[in-house]
C-alpha cells in the first residue's frame, strides 16, 4: 500500500471526530477576573507564624520601691569623673526628657527602654528622665516604684553609661540625668573632624 492510500485510510478513520477547541490559558480583553487582594491575610499569617521578637530584655518581674528622697547614682568603669561630676551638677543640657508621670511600671518599661533606644540612634548624649517623688499617698507610691524600677532598668541598658539624681531645679530626687554612650554615627562624625583638627569636647570621648 502506497502513502496516498494510507492516507485515505486516515482521513476515512478519522471522519468523525470532532477537533477540540483550545481554551486561552488567561482571559483575555477587558472581562478579565479581578485579582484578589492578599497583602492583609498574608500579614496577618505572617504575624502568626512568625511573631515580632520583643527586644525590650528589661526586667518585667516585680522590683523594689525606692524611698522619694534616695540620690539614685550609678557610673559605668571608664567614665570619666569629671565627666560624671559634670552630670552630677546638671551641667550638661537635657537633649530630651521623658515624663513617667501617671504611668503604670509596665508602660514605663516600654516608654524608657524606646526612649533610650531613639536617643541613642539621633545621636543625643545627655537626657533627662522623670519619674516623680509623689505628692499625695497613691502618687507616692506610684512614684517609688518608679524610681526603683528607673534604677534597675537604666543599669540593664549598655547604652547609658551613667546616671544621677537630677539638680532641684530639674527636679531634684524627683528626675534622673542619664549620660548615653556615643553612636557609631557620632563617632564617625567625630573621627572626621578630628581629622579636621578640631577639638573633641569631654562628652565627644
Amino acid at each position: 500500500m502506497n502513502g496516498d492510500g494510507d492516507d485515505t485510510v486516515f482521513s476515512d478513520a478519522m471522519s468523525d471526530v470532532v477537533p477540540l477547541k483550545h481554551e486561552p490559558k488567561a482571559a483575555l480583553g477587558t472581562n478579565k477576573m479581578p485579582v484578589k487582594d492578599s497583602s492583609l491575610a498574608h500579614r496577618r499569617h505572617a504575624a502568626t507564624e512568625f511573631p515580632e521578637i520583643d527586644r525590650n530584655q528589661l526586667t518585667d518581674t516585680a522590683i523594689a520601691p525606692l524611698d522619694a528622697w534616695y540620690v539614685l547614682s550609678f557610673k559605668r568603669p571608664g567614665v570619666q569623673n569629671g565627666v560624671f561630676r559634670k552630670l552630677k551638677q546638671g551641667r550638661y543640657e537635657a537633649e530630651s526628657r521623658l515624663d513617667l508621670h501617671r504611668m503604670t511600671a509596665e508602660i514605663a518599661r516600654r516608654a524608657i527602654f524606646e526612649f533610650v533606644e531613639e536617643c541613642y540612634q539621633f545621636g543625643l548624649r545627655s537626657v533627662l528622665i522623670i519619674h516623680g517623688k509623689g505628692q499625695g499617698r497613691e502618687d507616692a507610691e506610684r512614684s517609688s516604684i518608679l524610681k526603683g524600677c528607673v534604677d534597675r532598668w537604666l543599669r540593664e541598658l549598655e547604652i547609658v553609661q551613667a546616671f544621677h539624681g537630677a539638680q532641684p531645679r530639674h527636679g531634684g530626687t524627683g528626675a534622673v540625668y542619664v549620660l548615653l554612650r556615643k553612636s557609631e554615627e557620632k563617632k564617625r562624625e567625630n573621627r572626621e573632624k578630628f581629622s579636621k583638627g578640631r577639638v573633641s569636647t569631654e562628652l565627644e570621648e
